[in-house]
């Protein structure tokens, strides 16, 4: 029987050490395997988080292998080469399934229950190989999607409108990268329609707003990535609450990358579509209402990925 307590990082770069940080703060779970090819760079890491817990609360970090990850309940991915500057998330493709099944049959055939939620990039495509290269059910593969870029939107808006962006209700959909779309038609604040809010603080010119704030959520990594060189921090909190979600058994609904099987006329294709995400996984693929040109753009970004899926040999 796996234990829900336990949680395994595969890759321990900005993004790995940046989750692991966040769940060793979170409190959630009383052991933390940290696994990388570089296995120093996964001690140091166990060691620097673990001179941290007088501070926060108690749990074994260490660094392990494969052979460790027998009895983890959740299965983190992080491993792949990063986005460089100029770089989109799908020319990592090829690169980062290549990574991909030197790991994934490894963890299946040491643990064939664990949950396996992917962060690396192109996050959907990879989430789309992990679950061919597992053998896991789908309920069993999800990835981080755009679930961060969701949070991007929420926190612009919020800005803009000055108001809590927790009380923000929108969600970006469809490819975690350029393709991804807004949805305009169902976002309000609070159960206040967006539009309505908006001009409560002022802003008629919706279309216009509605298209720049789209592509700064868009672009925002690129702009990141170009000042610092990688994004880590916003991925980190994100994959805290779809943990969260898991362990806790929540039922959230999170725009996660998961299997779509004939909801929005999608077959057969992991994307970022909303879904109830609880102890089993993905509990439910939610098809929710979309305007008519939501529905066009949703469809052509899956158009985007099922392109780079065909290009694969999984």
């Amino acid at each position: 029987m796996n234990n829900i307590q336990k949680v395994a990082i595969i890759g321990c770069g900005f993004v790995g050490s940046s989750i692991a940080f966040t769940l060793m703060q979170s409190g959630t779970f009383s052991e933390l395997l940290l696994i990388d090819a570089n296995h120093q760079r996964a001690e140091g890491e166990a060691m620097d988080l673990s001179h941290g817990l007088p501070f926060a609360h108690p749990m074994d970090i260490r660094a392990g292998s494969y052979d460790d990850i027998a009895d983890c309940a959740l299965v983190i991915v992080t491993a792949g080469a990063g986005q460089k500057p100029g770089e989109t998330r799908l020319d990592l493709v090829h690169k980062n399934v290549e990574i991909f099944k030197s790991i994934i049959p490894e963890v299946a055939r040491r643990n064939p229950n664990a949950i396996l939620l992917i962060v690396s990039n192109p996050v959907d495509v990879l989430t789309y190989a992990a679950w061919k290269l597992s053998g896991y059910p789908a309920n069993r593969v999800l990835g981080s999607g755009t679930v961060l870029d969701t949070a991007r939107l929420k926190y612009l808006l919020g800005e803009r409108l000055q108001v809590d962006s927790r009380s923000v209700h929108a969600v970006i959909i469809g490819e975690h990268g350029d393709s991804e779309l807004a949805v305009w038609s169902g976002a309000n604040v609070s159960g206040v329609p967006l539009d309505h809010f908006c001009e409560l603080r002022g802003f008629y010119d919706h279309d216009k707003a509605d298209e720049w704030l789209h592509r700064e959520v868009r672009d925002s990594a690129y702009e990141i990535i170009r000042r610092k060189g990688a994004t880590y921090y916003g991925v980190a909190m994100a994959v805290k609450r779809i943990v969260h979600a898991i362990v806790r058994d929540e039922h959230s609904v999170l725009p996660v990358s998961n299997l779509v099987q004939g909801q929005y006329g999608i077959e057969n294709l992991c994307m970022s579509v909303p879904a109830i995400v609880g102890r089993n996984g993905v509990e439910t693929t939610l098809e929710i209402p979309l305007a008519e040109e939501e529905h066009r753009a949703l469809a052509a970004s899956a158009q985007t990925l099922q392109q780079v899926i065909q290009s694969l040999d999984l």
